[in-house]
């Protein structure tokens, strides 16, 4: 008897290849689209586009409904983060808290065998015989660092078709499919705020408040509209900044550092600026006493090599990098791997 499995079909190209090639497998499959922030009824299209996909492939289609849950668990998450100055990553959440967790939970207790999603990312048994995520075959999609919470135990329920294909493959497999899909561009930044900026969709939720941009001598240079809407390494939107004399104003200025109470952005003038580098990430969670591992402290950053052991204090794991890493910023993830590209583990930086 076929294996059943619900393919999590976002409405996008990835995941209606995710659900042809496991229906080409042989396994009995059910697309599902997952209703979670309609934002100009952009939700509605992408449910329109999944539900064209299934019925192209002749499979069952269905949507839950987890908008309520989406915007306490993920949107309100990301907003409460920056009011506390932090950097939070809404990817990490969803996939943590709707896809691998209402989702999940709910096709478990449904009796289904899977679950499926068109993460780029390799799922297969590591060397301890547990199932073990790595990283994708095509690296400059890899999608492993958003899904760092996921553990074992659930990955045995798990299944990820495109890992080991590459983007242009993916598109020439939907072509060849004729999926409705195959043309499709792909979404870009976050999925709940639509063609709106970043700060613009905070200020409905974080009142603006007029502070004084510095130097790294502490020199105010112009003036911002809110710590809260600034993060590490950001060069545009920093605000009208004055020339200052010796300041190398003329390159381009990155966000190095934000007092929350104070109210302050501090700015760093060239993107090789020693202010803008850490050498030592600490992250919540517990750690061994000391690993050698592969860390990255945001997505697509190139893994650098670095030793993971325990931090400051409890509940707290360090990552001391042989190479100083630039813009980490409090609130993202950092994840780190083995040197086969084994996923080992992440949290989130403090």
């Amino acid at each position: 008897m076929s294996k059943t499995v619900f393919v999590g079909m976002s409405g996008g190209v990835d995941s209606s290849v995710a659900a042809y090639l496991l229906k080409k497998q042989g396994y009995n499959v059910v697309g599902v689209f997952m209703r979670c922030f309609n934002v100009d009824g952009c939700a509605d299209r992408d449910a329109e586009d999944a539900r064209r996909v299934a019925e192209h492939l002749s499979i069952p289609f269905y949507a839950m409904d987890f908008e309520e849950e989406y915007k306490r668990r993920v949107v309100d998450y990301m907003v409460a983060g920056y009011a506390a100055g932090l950097t939070p990553n809404p990817d990490v959440m969803c996939n943590r808290e709707i896809k691998f967790g209402l989702f999940f939970d709910k096709a478990r207790a449904m009796g289904v065998d899977y679950v499926a999603t068109g993460h780029y990312v390799k799922l297969k048994k590591n060397s301890k015989g547990k199932h073990a995520l790595y990283e994708a075959r095509d690296k400059n999609k890899d999608q492993s660092y958003f899904l760092w919470t996921l553990t074992s135990k659930q990955l045995q329920y798990c299944l990820f078709p495109i890992g080991k294909y590459t983007k242009p493959q993916v598109r020439a497999i939907a072509r060849r499919a004729e999926l409705p899909t195959a043309e499709k561009k792909d979404s870009q930044g976050i999925c709940f705020i639509g063609q709106v900026r970043l700060e613009d969709f905070l200020k409905q939720y974080i009142p603006a408040r007029r502070g004084a941009v510095l130097t790294l001598t502490g020199k105010k240079i112009g003036e911002h509209e809110g710590a809260h809407f600034y993060t590490i390494g950001q060069r545009r939107g920093i605000g009208n900044l004055k020339h200052e004399k010796g300041n190398k104003m003329h390159e381009p200025l990155y966000v190095a550092a934000k007092n929350i109470k104070k109210n302050t952005v501090t700015v760093a003038a060239g993107s090789d600026n020693p202010a803008l580098y850490k050498k030592e990430v600490e992250v919540l969670g517990a750690a061994p006493r000391r690993l050698p591992v592969y860390a990255r402290v945001r997505y697509r950053q190139p893994l650098a090599r670095a030793w993971l052991m325990r931090g400051s204090r409890a509940g707290r794991a360090r990552l001391i990098f042989d190479k100083p890493q630039r813009f980490v910023a409090a609130g993202q993830s950092a994840v780190w791997y083995s040197k086969s590209g084994e996923l080992l583990g992440g949290g989130v930086i403090a």
